[in-house]
């Protein structure tokens, strides 16, 4: 008789989104992805430090890496005249990358400060909400910075051929960051604390950067490490951007890099980002769903 009393008293305070119209329901799950959205970016604008410095960073990286091998002969072995048109691709790269391995940092902090514990318990039609919300932030604090390392490069003399070649940086650029995105959260719920998931994305950030074509072609390494770079996504973003970068018109067919694995084109790659996008996508379903879904 105690436990029927007990599973009355939780189906009375538990909410129940049944009865709402479907309307009421969609209408309730955009207010609050907007209301979490908006919350975050709050904190980033009250907080820039973290903004500031994703610029700062590869705007130097840029700007010092540019300076430093502006004699080097990268004309022999890429399509670029300068070494300054050859870095500028992996730096916008190296950008989007970086920003989207922060995404768990709000997470995280909410939960050291209990905050976290306050969303769950309350009335969210979904928590995937929380997933969406901390994507659309990572996407915007992602736009700011992207845009104004482009700016930069444009300011040194690379700037991006047309339309379609930008809307086709713009789509490599949002699914390498979503899959990133969608692994910094992933650690940000598993990792106990923000001193763990500092140490994964200091661990993750250089090494990633340099063993992918960023900074040198993939003929001025060693064997061992072309095997590495042909395995790091990163390394297939920068040469679809540096390709779009370097030619006005393109084929999607065209082959634009010569992995250990074979030539590879742009429709490959994209491929290849949709699908890290899917499998990225359905980890966090599936942690979202064993954590914190009844």
């Amino acid at each position: 008789m105690k436990e029927t009393l007990q599973e009355k008293n939780y189906s009375v305070l538990k909410p129940n989104f049944n009865t709402r119209s479907n309307s009421k329901l969609i209408q309730s799950y955009f207010q609050e992805i907007y209301v979490l959205t908006t919350r975050l970016l709050i904190q980033g604008w009250r907080r820039p430090s973290l903004l500031i410095t994703g610029i700062l960073q590869p705007l130097l990286w840029l700007l010092l890496f540019s300076a430093l091998f502006q004699n080097a002969p990268i004309q022999l072995f890429t399509n670029t005249a300068k070494y300054s048109d050859f870095i500028s691709s992996g730096i916008i790269v190296f950008t989007a990358f970086t920003c989207s391995l922060n995404a768990g940092l709000p997470i995280i902090f909410d939960r050291e400060f209990g905050f976290f514990n306050r969303i769950l318990s309350s009335q969210l039609y979904s928590r995937y909400s929380i997933i969406i919300s901390s994507s659309f932030n990572i996407i915007f604090n992602s736009l700011i910075q992207v845009v104004s390392i482009i700016y930069t490069c444009s300011l040194i003399g690379n700037s991006i051929p047309n339309i379609k070649n930008g809307l086709v940086i713009a789509g490599i650029l949002f699914l390498l960051s979503n899959s990133i995105t969608s692994i910094s959260l992933i650690m940000a719920f598993i990792l106990p604390g923000h001193i763990e998931l500092l140490a994964c994305i200091l661990i993750m950030n250089l090494p990633l950067l340099f063993s992918s074509t960023a900074l040198a072609p993939l003929i001025f390494m060693p064997s061992w490490l072309q095997v590495i770079a042909s395995i790091n996504p990163l390394s297939y973003a920068i040469e679809a951007i540096r390709y779009t970068y370097l030619h006005e018109s393109f084929s999607y067919e065209s082959i634009i890099m010569e992995t250990v694995w074979g030539p590879i084109n742009i429709l490959q790659i994209i491929s290849l980002l949709f699908s890290t996008n899917i499998i990225c996508f359905l980890l966090v379903y599936k942690l979202v769903s064993n954590k914190f879904e009844d």
